[in-house]
């Protein structure tokens, strides 16, 4: 029978298994916040909204809608995080600290709370994904946390004052 010797590693050896161990590691996340869309004025939209704070400043919004009629809706944060009424009024205006006119999430110069327009496949459910230079998760005067986010009936036109003529709101979700 024989006997084989065992051969210490090298350091390059441990060196690529360590390397090999932090690729697969997870970019760090900051802290996060998620509200679930419920349906308002009769409608039976849901969905949900999740906003990430990233570690290069600004926030992530990615959400998910479903249960809505097809094309282009406009989606808002708004300043008071309270969906109770059906028609979502107690959830208030456009989430606006720094007093800026209403327009594209693109323009330098908008409220904090706008996230502009989703479209909505044939199939009812469709998507959003922007990042934020305007909003924070973490406590201050931009967090988004206790406010609701907005799904309304209409695209917005990106201009009308105060709101963008998107029309009711057909979904609402408290952000926690």
């Amino acid at each position: 029978m024989k006997t084989m010797k065992w051969a210490a590693p090298s350091s390059l050896a441990v060196a690529a298994l360590i390397c090999a161990g932090c690729a697969s590691a997870k970019a760090p996340r900051g802290p996060t916040a998620r509200a679930t869309i419920e349906s308002r004025t009769g409608s039976a939209v849901t969905g949900t909204a999740t906003f990430t704070e990233l570690p290069t400043g600004g926030v992530r919004v990615r959400g998910h809608i479903e249960y809505a009629s097809p094309g282009t809706h406009g989606i808002h944060i708004h300043e008071k995080g309270d969906c109770s009424d059906p028609e979502a009024k107690n959830a208030g205006g456009h989430f606006n600290p720094g007093g800026m006119p209403h327009a594209g999430p693109k323009e330098m110069k908008r409220h904090a709370g706008d996230l502009g327009n989703i479209e909505i496949k044939a199939d009812g459910t469709g998507d959003l994904d922007i990042t934020s230079d305007l909003l924070t998760v973490k406590p201050g005067p931009n967090s988004v946390v206790g406010r609701a986010v907005v799904f309304h009936e209409k695209a917005d036109d990106l201009t009308t004052q105060p709101t963008g003529n998107a029309g009711g709101p057909l979904g609402c979700g408290v952000i926690q």
